[in-house]
């Protein structure tokens, strides 16, 4: 394996673990916790490799994309 292919598994993996966290800790369904995520422009920071956001920790990931784009998560509290 080379080192793209890695990079792409790691990343792939950071993001199964950052939407599971995201529904967990917000009482949302993987599919809302998805929607939130790729909508996010944290999600694009990472797919890009911008601020090495892709080597930070889902939960901090996941605390800045709350706090950062609050906006994103309001959507689905409304609806609860």
């Amino acid at each position: 394996m080379d080192d793209k292919v890695l990079e792409h598994l790691y990343q792939e993996n950071l993001e199964e673990r950052l939407i599971a966290y995201i529904a967990e800790q917000n009482n949302i369904s993987l599919e809302e916790a998805m929607s939130v995520y790729y909508r996010s422009r944290l999600s694009n920071k990472i797919h890009q490799g911008n601020e090495d956001m892709q080597y930070l920790d889902y939960t901090v990931l996941a605390d800045i994309l709350k706090k950062t784009e609050p906006e994103l998560f309001s959507e689905h509290s409304d609806s609860q």
